[in-house]
């Protein structure tokens, strides 16, 4: 066995300090090497982080945010017993396609109704305007009779003048006879003819005196016909109002028949899908019951931001759509319009912050989002009510301002989003 010689003044080195000699230099690589990868990934972690602070900025989102869609219920304009169903649940339907129908039986009989008091009325009508004729063919007569009695009392005048004359020639004649008479200048046959022709022209005025007045009680008669058939005019005529409005009456009733049956053919107003079908065959429905609803086609989201997230968001913006039923897939969109209001404030008890306590709450505002028109929107279902989240840019000003001045259309400024979107997914 050998032994280790050791000098005077040195201790002899152990076996472990040896060995810690030798681990010493091997830590510092180990050391550095260590803080050299923590260097990176801090480095790394600030790269990746860039981008999210950066998009973070840049961007805002909210999970507080759904599909919506024109939804209209349709329900029946008059009552009855349902005869046919022609669609079902989720069934696409077009606009003027018929969706049921109502026993029409008792409004065509309704409108057979109406439509025989209609002609029954239009005959009235047409009795009491034959009758107008008549009385107007009255009136003229008894005017034309008048006038011929006007006439004759003209002539009746004539010939009492005449008469008059005659009678006084023949007075005066008679009495200058009878004084020659006296003085036996003439005979007394002559006398005698003289008074004979006094007496007859006597005679002939007074009955042309009573002619006359024959003649004026005539034409106080016509006259008086003249009233009668003024009256029986004025009568009739008012029939003929009376007979058209009693027309007119029954006509509106014939055209509200007719639109009652015609709302026994109930029609989808709008294109979309059939859905809360709630009314079958042989059902009976009242005027104002809802029976199903059609969805639209056209569908938008509804965001509700915070209003501190509003402060940089304007119509016209990019917006990328996250549907929580389609995690994988995005959707592209902009910002149509923002509500001018709080949803608190249109509530149906609005906050009343002047009475009370007050703490202020962060309000959030509705703001709508519609959907470009591209691959992603024809290919997924997109109904009411589906949860989304949207992420707005707001550093897109371009198509905010375009929007804002009306020079880009929100349909032109979808079509662009596509089109930056196609491109960008060709470019990788």
């Amino acid at each position: 066995m050998a032994h280790q010689e050791v000098s005077p003044g040195t201790e002899p080195s152990s076996p472990d300090s040896t060995q810690s000699n030798n681990t010493q230099p091997s830590k510092k690589p180990r050391r550095r090497i260590t803080g050299i990868v923590l260097v990176i990934l801090a480095l790394a972690a600030v790269g990746a982080c860039i981008p999210l602070y950066l998009h973070a900025i840049s961007h805002e989102s909210t999970d507080d945010a759904f599909i919506e869609a024109h939804v209209v219920l349709m329900s029946p304009r008059v009552p009855g017993h349902v005869f046919q169903v022609f669609v079902e649940d989720n069934q696409a339907v077009k606009q003027g396609d018929e969706l049921l129908r109502i026993d029409p039986r008792d409004y065509q009989a309704a409108l057979d109704a109406s439509l025989a008091a209609e002609k029954a009325a239009e005959a009235d009508v047409l009795e009491a305007e034959a009758q107008v004729a008549t009385a107007r063919s009255s009136l003229k007569q008894a005017q034309a009779d008048l006038e011929y009695q006007r006439d004759a009392l003209h002539l009746e005048q004539a010939n009492l003048t005449q008469a008059q004359a005659a009678y006084e020639r023949d007075a005066a004649d008679l009495t200058r006879y009878r004084s020659l008479a006296r003085s036996k200048s003439v005979a007394v046959q002559d006398v005698d003819h003289a008074s004979t022709a006094s007496t007859i022209s006597q005679a002939k005025m007074n009955a042309a005196k009573r002619q006359m007045e024959t003649q004026s009680d005539k034409i106080v008669q016509s006259e008086a016909a003249i009233n009668v058939a003024e009256g029986s005019l004025s009568q009739a005529m008012a029939q003929v109002k009376a007979r058209q409005a009693d027309l007119d009456k029954a006509r509106a009733e014939t055209e509200q028949a007719r639109l009652d049956l015609s709302h026994t053919h109930i029609v989808a107003p709008c294109s979309g899908y059939v859905t809360k079908k709630s009314v079958e065959a042989g059902s009976y429905v009242q005027v104002g019951q809802g029976l199903l609803s059609i969805v639209q086609s056209d569908v938008w989201v509804v965001a509700n931001f915070k209003e501190t997230q509003l402060t940089d968001m304007r119509p016209g913006q990019q917006v990328d759509i996250e549907v929580d039923v389609y995690p994988d897939v995005t959707f592209h969109g902009r910002v149509d319009s923002i509500q001018r209001g709080t949803g608190a404030r249109f509530s149906l008890l609005p906050p009343e912050n002047a009475t009370g306590n007050f703490v202020k709450v962060t309000q959030r505002i509705p703001v709508k989002i519609v959907f470009d028109q591209d691959e992603n929107t024809s290919r997924y279902v997109l109904a009411p009510g589906m949860s989304t989240v949207p992420v707005v840019d707001i550093t897109d000003t371009e198509n905010a301002s375009l929007a804002a001045a009306g020079f880009v259309s929100p349909d032109t400024v979808g079509e662009q989003h596509a089109e930056v979107q196609q491109s960008t997914v060709v470019s990788e």
